[in-house]
């Protein structure tokens, strides 16, 4: 059901938009979460500014992937439950099916020599997209608000320095500008928003691997903080260490798949679930890696929707929003350690920044696609 502010869009349209972005939605949680700011608030006004922000909080406070757990929100705004769960299999299952598509091919094929090549010069394209869309994503949330953008420098620089992002100083930010805009007698009058939600897991058989990789995948998608790349070095402990369910080099595959893919970066679980058991195992991997964050975002998300607008929250939305996005800021820094490895991969990733900036209306996945063109054929010259 819809709330009583009529929304200007229906439900369909959500889920079609939430498709679409899975469709073609490259660069990761970074640039996701960015082009919902840009169609869904500012270009379409579907979504409000501050249900947006309350919406990249939360996501940003509970464990799983960053982008997954906005579009859940997002279409819990107006359609509550069900919005909630239509958008969230709307913007996963179009990458799924690739990640699938690709998995069966690479067990055909005996792997997939060619997919080196492509993130060679994806990869690099990818620092491109991600710059600018942090770059707007700052200018739109951060403001000039003085006391944001010293939480947004720190936050991106202990990303920076850590190589992860801490979850603890999302909260202590938002305390900062809780306690800084409202004074000791509001905070004492103001009821305490709890956005913690615990999430039993069921006791299960221990024999047979779909049972193991169900609790496996379900412990990377609950206790697992930041963006969809914070869960490759939980994912490799137990995948190639702990279980041995895969070698080094498929999954270094894998995590490739995830980045020449749109859609969120954690879809990789589902080519990994297909590695180890067909489809049957990515099915499990999948829901088992999605279903927690699903429930730490609609569970609270009542609480956020009726105490959210209050002076105090607001603060408190605002320090955590600031920090994310100094989070997100950061990474760009990490992932582009790993993405630009030589002169032409450097090259790629100014030649698509230049491109974004110069021309706003350019559509990322004809750089995507240029960027994959232009690695298959640079790759074996400069990597024989």
């Amino acid at each position: 059901m819809a709330r009583p502010d009529s929304p200007s869009y229906t439900l369909l349209q959500l889920v079609k938009y939430m498709l679409r972005l899975g469709t073609i939605g490259f660069g990761g949680p970074v640039a996701l979460v960015s082009y919902m700011h840009r169609d869904l608030v500012e270009q379409r006004k579907w979504i409000s500014d501050e249900d947006y922000k309350e919406g990249l909080a939360l996501a940003q406070l509970a464990p799983g992937p960053l982008a997954a757990q906005l579009a859940i929100y997002l279409g819990y705004v107006h359609y509550r439950i069900l919005g909630a769960t239509l958008a969230g299999i709307a913007f996963v299952i179009p990458s799924f099916l690739m990640v699938v598509a690709l998995g069966w091919a690479y067990l055909r094929y005996n792997g997939l020599e060619w997919m080196q090549s492509v993130f060679y010069g994806v990869g690099a394209a990818v620092i491109g997209i991600i710059v600018m869309s942090a770059k707007k994503l700052t200018q739109k949330t951060i403001g000039k608000d003085k006391l944001l953008w010293a939480i947004f420098l720190l936050l991106a620089a202990v990303t920076i320095i850590t190589q992860s992002e801490v979850a603890m100083l999302f909260i202590a930010a938002g305390i900062v500008v809780w306690l800084y805009r409202c004074p000791p007698k509001a905070l004492r009058r103001g009821r305490m928003l709890s956005l913690a939600a615990t999430i039993p897991l069921a006791a299960a058989p221990q024999n047979g691997v779909l049972w193991q990789m169900a609790l496996f995948f379900a412990k990377a998608g609950a206790f697992v903080f930041g963006s969809g790349l914070a869960i490759v070095p939980f994912l490799y402990g137990g995948v190639v260490h702990e279980h041995q369910w895969l070698t080094e080099r498929q999954f270094v595959d894998a995590v490739a798949v995830a980045m020449i893919t749109p859609g969120p970066v954690v879809i990789t679980v589902g080519f990994i679930g297909y590695l180890i058991a067909g489809f049957n195992g990515a099915g499990v991997a999948a829901l088992a890696t999605f279903l927690p964050c699903y429930l730490f975002t609609v569970i609270p998300a009542p609480y956020m929707k009726k105490y959210g607008k209050a002076p105090a929250i607001i603060a408190f939305v605002d320090g955590v929003t600031a920090a994310a996005v100094g989070a997100i800021a950061g990474s760009v820094i990490v992932i582009a350690q790993r993405a630009i490895v030589d002169i032409p991969t450097a090259a790629i990733a100014v030649a698509t920044t230049a491109l974004l900036w110069k021309f706003r209306k350019l559509q990322e996945p004809l750089i995507v696609a240029g960027a994959a063109v232009i690695g298959l054929v640079i790759y074996p010259f400069v990597h024989p």
